[in-house]
């Protein structure tokens, strides 16, 4: 945790900060649940809802970007308070693309409502935005409280999600060999499940900068990935 300086506006611009992490976090965590429940229920005014919503978070970041460069010309901060600094800028870039990842899941609802999904389908992509969602909160809760040891524990936990995106990829090709016209549905449902399978990543992201802000070192070793999709051909968006 940040300690109290001199100047009590020095303060008061980290805890803006810190704050505005926090709307930015509450926002990405509901676009993307709003962004998969409208896919799951072919709720074409909630997509909207969320692709709407991706303007404020747009606006966040740029506000935090600010306050930050603000702060750093008025303060020339050292050490750990410019490591709380920089930390936030590259958290709310993580969390603004979070909000893009739902908001791209929230435009392809209109592709996939007239063929719908099938509850198999479904059911996967809802558990994987659920674990996805469950390491977004976790982090955001970190970062809080600033603990270095769960932080690494998040980042070493970003295979699970990475192992039930690898199953989900291997169904949905299925399905698409089974019946030519399930090709351009599942082709939708792939760009989403892997934009919520990188939502995963942005958490561990954010995992390692709180790591970084709290002890000014990186994690150790490699992140763990269980992503095997690219031996059966990738996606990308």
């Amino acid at each position: 945790m940040t300690h109290p300086h001199i100047m009590s506006a020095f303060d008061e611009e980290l805890k803006y900060l810190t704050r505005r992490i926090s709307e930015m976090g509450g926002l990405a965590e509901q676009m993307v649940g709003d962004s998969v429940r409208a896919l799951v229920n072919s709720d074409l005014a909630l997509a909207q809802k969320v692709i709407s919503d991706d303007a404020m978070l747009d606006d966040a970041e740029r506000q935090i970007g600010e306050k930050a460069i603000v702060t750093i010309a008025k303060r020339q901060p050292m050490a750990s308070d410019l490591r709380e600094i920089m930390g936030s800028i590259r958290i709310a870039a993580d969390l603004e693309r979070v909000g893009d990842l739902g908001k791209n899941t929230a435009k392809r609802v209109i592709a996939v409502a007239g063929s719908g999904i099938p509850r198999k389908l479904a059911r996967g992509l809802e558990h994987l935005a659920e674990l996805a969602l469950i390491q977004l909160k976790e982090v955001l809760d970190v970062y809080a409280s600033r603990s270095p040891e769960k932080a690494n524990s998040i980042r070493e936990r970003d295979e699970e999600i990475d192992a039930i995106y690898t199953s989900l990829f291997r169904e949905l090709l299925t399905y698409m060999m089974e019946d030519p016209r399930n090709i351009t549905p599942c082709t939708h449902l792939l760009f989403c499940a892997k934009n919520i399978e990188r939502i995963g990543d942005h958490a561990t992201n954010i995992a390692e900068t709180i790591y970084y802000m709290a002890t000014g070192a990186q994690p150790q070793g490699e992140r763990p990935k269980d992503d095997t999709t690219a031996t059966m051909g990738s996606v990308t968006d």
